[in-house]
This record gives C-alpha cells, sequence and structure tokens, in this order.
C-alpha cells in the first residue's frame, strides 16, 4: 500500500507547470516515452531547466530513465500514476448516505 507521504511529494511534483507538461507529454507518449532532446524541443525548455523538472519527476517516482546509446528517453511509471489516482478514487462518496 502507498504511503500518504508518497502520494503528496507526487502531487508537490506535479504542482509546478513546467513538470505537469512534461509529465502529460509523457503520457501522451505512452509506454515507448520521449527522448530528453524532443521533450527540449516539443516544449521549448532549456536543457539544465529540463534535467531538474525531470529529476524531481523520478525522484517521485513518477517517471522512469532508459538509455538507448546516445539517446535519453523518459516514461510515466503507470503503477505509482495508477495508485496517485486510486489513492482519491479508494474512500470516493464512502459517507455519501443516499
Amino acid at each position: 500500500m502507498i504511503r500518504t507521504e508518497e502520494i503528496a511529494k507526487a502531487f508537490k511534483e506535479l504542482g509546478h507547470a513546467t513538470r505537469l507538461m512534461v509529465f502529460k507529454r509523457l503520457v501522451k507518449a505512452g509506454e515507448k516515452g520521449v527522448s530528453v532532446g524532443i521533450l527540449k524541443d516539443e516544449l521549448d525548455i532549456p536543457n539544465s531547466t529540463l534535467s531538474h523538472h525531470i529529476s524531481s519527476l523520478v525522484s517521485a517516482g513518477l517517471i522512469k530513465q532508459k538509455r538507448d546509446g546516445r539517446v535519453l528517453y523518459c516514461s510515466v511509471e503507470y503503477d505509482k500514476l495508477l495508485s496517485v489516482i486510486s489513492f482519491l478514487q479508494d474512500e470516493c462518496c464512502i459517507e455519501d448516505t443516499k
């Protein structure tokens, strides 16, 4: 079971506009992910800034990185994403006594 602190960290990292844009782009890409170069070009983010934001998302367990030769790819950790979503849904309306 995922801890509340882990969920809070995920929300904290997604609470920054640039990180949210990066994450949304990676979700759009699916399992294969996107290269850091493509993220940089599409989102028009300087390398150092993008690296900082990717690092934050990796540390929250929201994305993973994989190297293929000289190209670094990022993709979403879907298990973590589903855990965050489930955290919000698990107790939805349980006190609703219709």
